[in-house]
């Protein structure tokens, strides 16, 4: 099989694989055909509006300031004399989409809607709002349009600003609920002239829901303990007491309107969210007016955050809520039809009415609810055979998600058996798998993860004798070697493992490498570069133990990033003029002096840009030309470099580094530039261990050639060496992953890393951005991989074989350490999601750098250049 063919057919087979997991644990959870299930007695209000104050924590509101005094008094005043209030608990993604369609819809969103932004509506849902008679909606355009795209009918009615104004490097971004309660005020005041609109204002069952972005994005722009997000919490304050008085003026104080305040989410400390930090999770609730209950005293009451006797609110009851209990409480209080896939449980505490009518809210709950498990029994019925369809009757997991999960198990151990009888034994099984699956009209994603071992099968046969020759050369040593040998194995890939959960591994595997030198013959060989090796470990075994999230912009650390790979760019290209490379020319140094020339900009855009936001400037339009148009120029910069291995190594540095100073905040700006430096010693290293195999060492590395290296297996075979080799790859890959940040938390991500791009809320582009931060350390680490490969002379065919065998004892690892905390397979699968999507993500990310690095290493564009003639 040739190599490119092996690469797809494991690119395929592990996307395969990661497909898997969401089909199984995250399909949507809606069904449709239930019967609108409404409590028949008069409701306690006859409208209801609905605040939220999009990224507000809880702590931030309810917390009194340095003085001892409340941020939010007119709030604060409600829920001491007034109304009642707790804690929302939202769920992971805590982003605003999901956040709102809980709050409004009663459950919680799949994640097929991120594919879309969470902006627009992968499939149609019911909600408060659809079941109201009016609803109208100020706010964002991310958020409202999805509730009246999904609504039946020409009831429920959106007004936005425009998608330019949500920007996070504007003077101040509380100009978006400024607008958003001048608009509400115009808006009633308007309707006192028009009579089609007051009498629609007047009807039951209205909702008015105020949709505040301005915390989220100054949050976002400068951190939830910042002036900016506090301040603009106390203009929500005002902005809901003039509406909320306005509202009650304008329908004659009849006391018919309840009032919600939450949020969809909360902040971390650093201005993300995303995750499952309690800072993110846990959102404000108040409510008040018609059919709310009033404030409740109480002489003590217990909850494990400890956060009462911080907020000075120990004597009033707190009433905590899951985030989709919202909606159905907003349905009982205005008489309407629970949302169809509400998931939420009603918090009757709130209820201010009599004892029949909290019964029959709460028996129309439980209804509208076992109404969902019906339709779904039902459809599940008529998917599975008479003879195993077994009712619910106990919590385990069963049905045709048990039946996938079970076959990826299957697939995932059948790969490794040598057998060609059980090979055709499971092409027999394989037809019978498909005529099972063809009777139950099962999806075609279920063909793929039940016959995919047929072709795996025939790609793990052909790579045997990369197995054998590992074999060949374990057995070959005495037996206290091969004991050794693999218990180093072991240790080695434990620490690996380890790695994804504390990120301090990194560090210990890093000072082993330091003194790596020091134990075989290498520091003896070449002192120089033995001592630098050591010093680049023990610089790049800092970072793991730096802070992951959190941090402050340090732009100065950034500046210095850029002034260092100048300096070091100076003393590479005087020595590079200095070689005797008969194939350098002045063409080939234009294109050096062009990327520095990126560099320094890099630095200086960083620079301005970040002073000038500071100063609530704005981001200025010459720096983003500029950051858009290095992006775009400096991989072309790279292509045009020679590719010879010093000199095309060093362009790449250069290229990679203008880009990434550009996405960089602090300290991680200097972090490609230690693992770039280690990389290249790593190079230099290998070559000098290749007298361990007699062969001759070339003379310099600036006349090796990315292009004319070629396949020479033929000339030597495996050497237990190169498994050293692939590990250190291995290990620098995970490095490059969890060395500046974890990010597989998507809260780890800090927005102000794509401010000299952008500053627009924009989730694609930013989120592009940010993964291109992420890839470029695996590039340097793949491009020193490709340089390893041709200076040692070995296939790189075999490397492949061999990093993906670590991969395989890596994903093994990772399931029998979470076997400590559960009794099966599927359960132990079901606690390591995360964990298992990261480790799939990690290989194809690796399958997609090596084929990027051959690229980058020995493509070149070809220019035009100037002939010489020559008088005669």
């Amino acid at each position: 099989m040739d190599i490119p063919i092996f690469i797809l057919a494991g690119l395929l087979v592990h996307c395969v694989f990661l497909v898997s997991i969401f089909d199984i644990y995250f399909s949507s959870p809606l069904v449709h055909g239930m019967t609108p299930q409404q409590t028949p007695l008069p409701p306690p209000a006859k409208r209801l509006v609905l605040f939220v104050a999009d990224g507000l924590r809880a702590d931030s509101l309810y917390e009194l300031d340095s003085n001892g005094t409340p941020r939010a008094p007119y709030l604060r005043g409600i829920l001491e004399n007034n109304g009642s209030w707790g804690i929302s608990h939202t769920r992971v993604p805590t982003e605003s989409r999901p956040g709102h369609v809980a709050l409004i819809a009663g459950f919680y969103e799949d994640v097929s809607a991120v594919a879309k932004g969470w902006k627009e509506n992968p499939v149609e849902f019911d909600s408060v709002f659809n079941e109201s008679k009016y609803t109208w909606s100020w706010g964002s355009p991310d958020i409202l349009p999805m509730f009246a795209k999904g609504a039946t009918g020409d009831h429920v009615y959106t007004f936005c600003y425009a998608a330019e104004s949500e920007d996070f490097g504007a003077e101040d971004a509380a100009k978006l609920d400024i607008w958003v309660f001048d608009h509400v005020k115009s808006f009633f005041n308007s309707s006192r002239s028009n009579e089609t609109l007051f009498s629609a204002l007047n009807e039951e069952k209205v909702v008015l829901f105020l949709h505040l972005l301005g915390i989220d994005t100054n949050g976002h722009a400068h951190r939830p303990n910042s002036r900016e997000y506090q301040e603009n919490i106390k203009q929500v304050d005002e902005g809901v007491k003039e509406i909320a008085s306005m509202i009650d003026n304008f329908y004659g104080n009849d006391g018919k309107t309840a009032f919600i305040l939450t949020s969809d989410h909360g902040m971390t400390d650093w201005g993300s969210h995303g995750a499952g930090h309690p800072s993110e999770t846990l959102t404000p609730l108040i409510v008040w007016g018609a059919g709310v209950n009033y404030p409740q005293k109480v002489t003590s009451q217990f909850f494990e955050d400890n956060f009462l006797k911080e907020w000075k609110l120990e004597n009033l009851k707190r009433l905590d809520v899951n985030q989709a209990d919202i909606a159905p409480l907003m349905a009982s209080l205005i008489g309407v039809p629970f949302p169809l896939n509400s998931v939420g449980t009603l918090p009757v505490e709130y209820l201010n009415s009599s004892a029949h009518f909290k019964a029959e809210s709460m028996f129309t709950n439980a209804v509208q609810i076992l109404e969902q498990f019906k339709v779904k029994m039902n459809q599940k019925k008529e998917t599975t055979l008479s003879f195993l369809f077994t009712p619910f009757k106990w919590k385990i997991v069963c049905g045709l998600k048990h039946f996938i999960a079970v076959s990826r198990m299957f697939v995932q151990t059948f790969v490794f058996q040598k057998s060609a009888v059980l090979f055709y034994s499971f092409a027999s099984a394989g037809m019978i798998i498909v005529f099972f699956l063809l009777i139950q009209t099962c999806p075609w994603t279920y063909y793929i993860y039940c016959l995919l071992p047929v072709p795996v099968w025939y790609a793990v046969v052909r790579e045997i004798p990369v197995i054998q020759d590992l074999a060949t050369n374990v057995l070959s040593l005495h037996v206290g070697q091969s004991v050794g040998f693999l218990l180093i194995s072991i240790l080695a890939v434990e620490i690996l493992v380890l790695s994804f959960f504390y990120r301090s591994a990194l560090t210990v595997g890093l000072l082993v490498f330091a003194v790596w030198p020091v134990i075989t013959q290498l520091w003896v060989q070449a002192k120089t570069k033995a001592l630098i090796w050591t010093l680049l470990c023990v610089l790049l075994a800092i970072f793991p133990l730096m802070p992951v999230v959190g941090r402050d912009p340090n732009i100065p650390l950034v500046i210095a990033a850029g002034l260092l790979t100048l300096l070091i760019s100076c003393f590479s290209l005087a020595s590079l003029c200095k070689s005797e490379n008969k194939y350098r020319d002045n063409e080939d140094l234009k294109v050096y002096f062009y990327q520095m020339f990126s560099v320094a900009l890099s630095t200086y855009v960083v620079s301005s840009t970040h002073n000038s936001l500071k100063n609530k400037q704005g981001l200025p339009v010459m720096n983003q030309i500029i950051s858009w148009m290095i992006l775009v120029s400096s991989p072309v910069l790279l292509l045009l470099s020679p590719t010879f291995l010093f000199q095309r190594l060093f362009s790449i540095l250069l290229s990679l580094m203008s880009i990434y100073l550009l996405l960089s905040t602090g300290y991680e700006a200097l972090f490609p530039l230690v693992l770039f430096g280690l990389m290249f010693v790593w190079v230099n290293m290998e070559q000098e261990a290749l007298q361990h195999y007699g062969l001759s060492r070339k003379p310099k590395l600036a006349f090796f050639n990315f292009t004319y290296a070629m396949d020479i297996t033929q000339f030597r075979q495996l050497h237990l060496d190169d498994i050293r080799r692939s590990f250190f790859f291995v290990f620098f890959i995970v490095t490059a992953f969890f060395g500046t940040g974890n990010i597989a938390s998507i809260n780890s991500f800090d927005p102000a890393s794509v401010y000299c791009f952008l500053t627009v809320f924009s989730p694609f582009m930013m989120g592009g951005l940010l993964l291109l931060k992420v890839a470029i350390p695996f590039v340097l680490v793949s491009c020193a991989f490709e340089a390893v490969q041709v200076t040692t002379q070995l296939s790189s065919k075999r490397y492949k074989g061999l990093f993906m065998v670590f991969f395989f004892f890596q994903v093994f690892f990772l399931y029998s350490a979470n076997l400590y905390f559960s009794l099966t397979f599927l359960m132990s699968l079901s606690c390591s999601i995360s964990h298992y999507v990261l480790v799939m993500s990690l290989t194809i990310f690796m399958m997609v750098m090596n084929g990027l690095a051959q690229l980058l290493t020995t493509q070149r564009l070809g220019l035009p250049r100037r002939t010489k003639h020559h008088s005669t």
